[in-house]
């Protein structure tokens, strides 16, 4: 592994040089070259798939897991939508002068080497992949022992286009240590790592948080709300409320908990867990709602032929990220319940409220304590690709250096450029 870190800062070193278009032109070879190996690719992610399922694993990390060829297209895509972005490097953030006549500016730089710590999901190597290599970092990739096949086929074919563009591969370069160790080792490797960015699990999050010497950028677990207002359109609700739940459970930004103001409860709740029932989504209820649902819609409480099952909500299920057909549900009393459910319960990612009335939107969007704040909009949204970014690194629930959907410009740190006459100070 330390043979391998040394490589990463080797072409680190050589990647801060490069000028925009050979960085292009490494990510158009980069989506070629996936295109190229999309059956190899497919094949290998069968592999995995075969084995993930052998062993049992969660119905989300499947997903997560599984690629076919759409996905496959949307990784060149994003690899193409990178490309066609604004380099950041060397950009001057701001610049002035002193009266001694010094003339500063501060500009964008790479990190150098950031490694990436990820679970089942092969479609982080190629957009880290790309978003490292246009911003002139090398990227060192510890994926998941459930996606090593898939992750070695896609790392073999970026690199071949790093090659074919007469770049250094050493750009992109995996892992294939699958064992722990190999986590704890590149997250205290101060000497050839400059930024680690875990994506997973809290488990994998909080040990990498709490064991790195390197400096960690945290991408934190989606627990995401929906709070539907006294004023909202509710027909509007119900298809944000239907999407931020059902359109892709699995992933961070999906709703985990849907909270309802007591005024529009009765005509929104019975015809919104019809739905989400219909959809397979099982419904975890406080008793306010619970009571709601088996007066108006009595046949999903007493198991309807299609229904999902329904429980009482406790606590935990307010404090957990699902990633699942599940739905946790609470009536609130007023706009300042919801905020402070949120605030409780919430892990800073994605939350939205549903709303005519501008002023609760406000209050909300000011409030609430999170990366990204909706207003009559999906959480899905929250995702480099859907910003504009092309793609994402991860994204951060913290405060320092980046927040949200990480890109080109969260990739880069600055430095200070300072030019003189001789000056020397008193």
């Amino acid at each position: 592994m330390q043979d391998e870190l040394v490589r990463a800062r080797a072409a680190a070193h050589i990647a801060n040089r490069l000028q925009p278009a050979a960085k292009d032109r490494a990510l158009l070879a980069m989506g070629e070259h996936i295109h190229l190996a999309a059956d190899a690719i497919l094949e290998a992610n069968a592999r995995d798939l075969e084995r993930a399922q052998a062993a049992g694993e969660a119905t989300h990390r499947v997903d997560r897991l599984r690629l076919n060829e759409s996905r496959i297209a949307a990784m060149i895509e994003g690899l193409h939508q990178v490309r066609a972005l604004s380099d950041p490097v060397g950009e001057v953030i701001s610049s002035w002068s002193q009266q001694s006549g010094l003339r500063m500016q501060q500009i964008r730089v790479p990190f150098g080497v950031i490694g990436v710590i990820y679970e089942a999901r092969p479609n982080v190597t190629v957009d880290t992949a790309g978003l490292t290599v246009k911003t002139g970092n090398a990227v060192v990739l510890r994926g998941g022992k459930e996606a090593f096949e898939t992750n070695r086929a896609l790392t073999a074919a970026l690199r071949s286009g790093l090659e074919e563009a007469e770049l250094p591969p050493d750009l992109v370069i995996m892992l294939t240590d699958t064992d722990r160790r190999s986590v704890d080792a590149l997250i205290r490797a101060r000497t050839f790592v400059d930024l680690v960015i875990p994506r997973g699990g809290a488990g994998l999050i909080q040990h990498v948080v709490e064991h790195a010497t390197v400096p960690v950028i945290e991408t934190g677990v989606g627990n995401c709300h929906v709070y539907v207002d006294a004023q909202a359109n509710l027909e509007m609700a119900l298809d944000i409320v239907i999407n931020a739940k059902t359109q892709r459970p699995s992933v961070c930004n999906a709703a985990e908990t849907l909270l309802v103001h007591a005024a529009v409860a009765d005509a929104f709740l019975p015809k919104a867990m019809r739905q989400l029932a219909a959809r397979g989504v099982e419904l975890r209820l406080d008793e306010r709602s619970l009571a709601i649902v088996r007066r108006d819609a009595p046949d999903l409480v007493h198991g309807g032929v299609a229904s999902p099952p329904i429980d009482v909500a406790t606590e935990q299920d307010y404090a957990t990220e699902f990633l699942a057909l599940i739905l946790a549900v609470k009536v609130v009393q007023s706009l300042d319940e919801a905020i402070l459910h949120v605030g409780q319960y919430g892990t800073g990612h994605s939350e939205a409220i549903v709303t005519e009335d501008d002023q609760a939107a406000h209050d909300f969007l000011t409030r609430v304590d999170a990366a990204a704040v909706y207003h009559n909009a999906s959480t899905r949204f929250t995702d480099g690709f859907e910003f504009g970014f092309g793609a994402e690194i991860g994204i951060s629930t913290q405060k320092l250096h980046a927040r949200g959907p990480m890109g080109l410009r969260e990739l880069t740190s600055y430095k200070y450029i300072i030019r003189g006459t001789g000056q020397i100070r008193s």
